[in-house]
């Protein structure tokens, strides 16, 4: 039997940043995987080149059944904390869009990082490690739990759950630690796929189809939330990072709702044209507005009348003006559903955050159980949100294990 102070499950981002900051408090800690590699998301995460977190990181950029769950942890840990720790080891970065941070070289660099400050404070690594049971003990050494693996028997005071969520099985992830979770008696939330891109069916479908590969500013909406970045119209449905966002609003059933000329005003542009005399065909004007494949394919779908797209600007009607404008800037469609796990950045739902302190990250009913990270039911935006909620909630719980 192997004694630790802590015992981390899942070498992912919350875990590494959870250990690193308990072995600095003089923590003797051990981290567990069953993958043969460590932090695999956090290499995927940014096109390969991790964006690590957001200046502009808010709790309202965050989804949960309790919002005011990560407040405490956010304001404990800022992005200015997690820069700090990117500067010590002199690593270049730089912003992009909308506050988000990236390195400049590739997610390995934030991966040494985090591996530095574990093997500093003499963390104790084990991959290909499977979780065979965890139970509750009054052990030597004040341990509360006993881990059976696959690596031989461990005893440990802490018990930290930092295993994500179910996005991505590709790379390893399960549903290991909402189990866990239910096996100790907390509650589990429903779990969606999120930040991930929707699938159409039929005609909606046939329509994306012909758009594939087309990328469109827009704003979406769906359940009084709106985003303005761009749509990528897939073999599939639709993608881009505007409806990876509005995924982690959106349920099954409902609609969305998306403006393809936000910051215009389609019918103020007809009406200008019109007054200017403008002779010149609809979908000619448009071009200088939304891409030529877009406009052709779009103007000739929505059940216009035939040739009603072709004619001189002049010739259009106020109801024809209303009728486009309408499919323009008030367009409408129901998801068929997402891609699935396999392509979602996160997992929106899991470990319900009433059965868990918002300062420690402790179970409320179960001393010594931490679960920090994906796998509770705090979802971030896109953009570095949710991995700065790796780093803040695996900081915050080091202080506690």
């Amino acid at each position: 039997m192997r004694y630790f102070d802590c015992v981390i499950i899942g070498a992912g981002a919350a875990g590494l940043m959870c250990g690193a900051t308990a072995a600095k408090r003089g923590k003797r800690v051990a981290i567990l995987d069953h993958s043969d590699k460590v932090g695999k998301k956090i290499l995927m995460s940014g096109g390969g080149r991790c964006n690590f977190t957001n200046y502009n990181i808010e709790p309202s950029h965050y989804v949960s059944a309790n919002p005011h769950f990560c407040i405490s942890a956010l304001r404990r840990y800022t992005p200015y904390d997690f820069l700090a720790l990117v500067k010590k080891f002199q690593l270049e970065f730089e912003e992009k869009n909308q506050g988000q941070l990236f390195c400049k070289n590739k997610s390995n660099d934030i991966l040494r990082i985090l591996l530095a400050e574990c093997d500093a404070g003499g963390v104790e690594t084990v991959t290909r490690c499977t979780i065979e049971g965890v139970e509750q003990t009054a052990g030597a050494q004040g341990a509360r739990f006993q881990l059976a693996t696959s690596s031989g028997p461990f005893a440990c005071r802490s018990l930290v759950i930092a295993t994500g969520g179910l996005s991505i099985p590709a790379v390893g992830a399960t549903g290991y630690g909402h189990a866990i979770a239910k096996k100790f008696g907390l509650r589990v939330t429903p779990r969606y796929a999120s930040l991930v891109p929707f699938t159409l069916k039929g005609e909606l479908l046939s329509l994306a189809q012909a758009l594939a590969g087309v990328s469109v500013p827009v704003t979406v909406a769906c359940r009084e939330q709106s985003f303005a970045d761009s749509l990528l119209f897939t073999h599939k449905g639709l993608s881009g990072p505007a409806i990876l966002q509005i995924s982690n609003y959106w349920y099954p059933g409902d609609a969305i709702e998306i403006d393809f000329l936000p910051g215009e005003h389609f019918v103020s542009l007809l009406n200008d044209w019109q007054k200017q005399g403008n002779k010149r065909e609809l979908k000619s004007l448009l071009t200088g507005y939304l891409p030529k494949r877009f406009v052709s394919v779009w103007l000739a779908s929505h059940e216009i009348a035939a040739g009603v797209h072709n004619k001189p600007i002049t010739q259009y009607s106020k109801a024809e003006i209303k009728y486009l404008a309408d499919h323009f800037h008030r367009w409408q469609c129901i998801p068929a559903g997402t891609e699935g796990y396999g392509t979602a950045e996160v997992t929106r739902g899991g470990i319900d955050t009433e059965d868990v302190s918002s300062k420690s990250f402790e179970a409320k009913q179960v001393p010594g159980l931490f679960f920090i990270g994906e796998v509770l039911d705090v979802t971030g935006w896109l953009g570095g949100y949710n991995l700065h909620w790796a780093w803040a909630s695996g900081y915050c719980a080091a202080q506690y294990v």
